[in-house]
């Protein structure tokens, strides 16, 4: 993916996250929006984040997992399990969050801008592929702009 995120910087969206199915990249926008909320909220505005978050991890995590189950996604357990594992991380931070630990709620933002670009580019472009296959005959169509080449070119 030519998407990255810089250790110790909030996430934002590029055009490096698209996928190609429409209905995958709005949603994985919002969740890049929800993280960068929760990384930039001041102490007071942690728990209004991090509920935000709760709310779209729960949303996004399920539509995707129905869309795998719906089409016989092959490569669905894995995918699920990891939904599942994040899912139960930040209802854990979120209750933590709660009870005063602060530090705990600033690192999973932190964690979930490093976990995104990976599971976007390897579970989840596996799966816009196979929902655009099923969905619209073809393969996802992705125009990027605004991007830096990893190749340069020859003189």
């Amino acid at each position: 993916m030519d998407a990255m995120h810089l250790e110790g910087e909030p996430i934002s969206w590029n055009d490096g996250f698209l996928l190609g199915y429409i209905p995958m990249d709005h949603v994985h926008r919002e969740f890049v929006d929800c993280v960068t909320a929760l990384q930039c909220a001041p102490e007071d505005g942690l728990v209004p984040a991090m509920d935000a978050l709760v709310k779209h991890c729960e949303a996004h995590f399920a539509e995707e997992n129905r869309w795998m189950l719906e089409t016989e996604f092959p490569a669905r357990e894995c995918h699920v399990n990891e939904h599942a594992a994040v899912l139960q991380s930040v209802h854990e931070v979120r209750q933590l969050l709660v009870a005063g630990n602060v530090t705990v709620c600033r690192r999973l933002g932190d964690e979930l801008a490093n976990w995104f670009p990976g599971h976007a580019d390897y579970l989840d472009s596996a799966l816009a592929h196979w929902m655009c296959k099923r969905t619209l005959g073809g393969k996802p169509v992705i125009l990027r702009r605004n991007l830096k080449s990893a190749v340069t070119p020859l003189d």
